[in-house]
């Protein structure tokens, strides 16, 4: 069992502690759920009141939180330093592959840094590059001429295809399918022929990728992630999208083709993105959003069309009481007409 003391944990997060130093901590757990040798922590306010009714020892909160008489780690970011704590009780228990695998199928042509770990099933084509310390789990293909940088992770029966450069230090996990074909078709004579797709894939360093992300190349040019954009698990991007710097992608985004997505930019679940425009920097785009046109920087968009968030859920509310307008105007209508009979003007001498 993993021990550590109050005084360790807030040296590993640059915290400050109130109450005993030498406070056994053996495991992290939330607010509801924390025993009294465990500790939690507070970073949504919405969860302060609980705090008072938590069993745990200590808890993370920052300076403006309360801390009701509890042992506690008081830092600026209480989720980071969550993050961190949460890693020391629970090391990573994965079997990482070490050197190359007999069934792993290497071409003569490709090139291994040191230090490269290739499992079971893997199949790296003619001219890939494959840097120093980078792991790659069973069932991998690396295509032809493609460009993977050291320290990276790529897990399990991921597909990269033909002349893609990824960076250092990125993860890939399992199903991701890396430069697949744009979709991109012109019809004629009643069939849809297909454009060639002959551009690449650019993967900046420190990028993560989730499970199922298909990122089609460059029709022409390149689809380009830039560094340290995180994209969760089923996201599309499609042919020649730009995205830059330190965005988040959140599960089922589809981004359309040609579009630029600037820096720090985040895109929540389900939103959809149409070709050809550019998403401000900063801004967010909310969930199950439908952008059809382009975001100015640091602008928050919500619904379909996206809209200003504001304008959004104002628009949403209203929607909200069409039944009763709709009811409204039935009577009104009614006593209109009522009115009109009873004041009709008489006819005749």
């Amino acid at each position: 069992m993993i021990e550590k003391t109050l005084a360790e944990l807030a040296t590993l997060v640059g915290g400050k502690i109130l109450g005993d130093p030498q406070l056994l901590i053996r495991g992290v757990a939330g607010i509801r759920e924390a025993k009294s040798d465990e500790i939690t922590f507070l970073s949504n306010p919405r969860y302060a009141k609980e705090l008072a009714q938590t069993g745990a020892g200590a808890i993370i909160v920052s300076p403006e939180s309360p801390v009701h008489d509890k042992a506690a780690i008081i830092c600026d970011n209480p989720y980071l330093a969550f993050a961190r704590i949460l890693a020391v009780f629970n090391p990573a228990e994965i079997v990482i592959p070490i050197g190359i695998h007999a069934s792993a199928i290497i071409s003569p042509q490709a090139k291994l840094g040191n230090n490269v770990a290739i499992g079971p099933f893997v199949m790296v084509e003619d001219g890939a590059i494959i840097g120093d310390e980078t792991v790659i789990y069973p069932g991998t293909y690396i295509g032809k001429g493609s460009k993977i940088g050291n320290d990276c992770l790529l897990y399990a029966n991921i597909s990269i295809r033909e002349k893609i450069k990824i960076g250092n230090k990125v993860i890939i996990h399992s199903g991701a399918v890396i430069g697949s074909d744009g979709f991109g078709f012109v019809p004629h004579a009643g069939e849809n022929i297909k454009i060639p797709q002959v551009g690449s894939v650019i993967i900046e360093d420190n990028v993560e990728i989730g499970a199922n992300v298909c990122i089609a190349r460059g029709t022409l040019g390149d689809t380009m992630i830039g560094s340290g954009t995180k994209i969760d698990n089923l996201v599309q991007i499609s042919h020649n999208v730009k995205i830059r710097r330190n965005c988040i992608i959140v599960a089922q985004v589809g981004i359309s083709g040609s579009t630029t997505v600037e820096d720090n930019v985040t895109i929540a679940g389900q939103a959809g993105v149409i070709g050809h425009i550019t998403i401000g920097k900063g801004s967010i785009v909310a969930a199950q959003a439908g952008v059809t046109k382009d975001v100015p920087s640091k602008e928050i968009v919500s619904g379909y069309p996206a809209q200003p968030h504001q304008l959004a859920k104002r628009i949403n509310a209203e929607m909200n009481r069409l039944p009763q307008l709709n009811q409204r105007v039935k009577e009104l209508e009614k006593r209109i007409a009522e009115l009109e009979k009873n004041n009709k003007p008489a006819t005749g001498d």
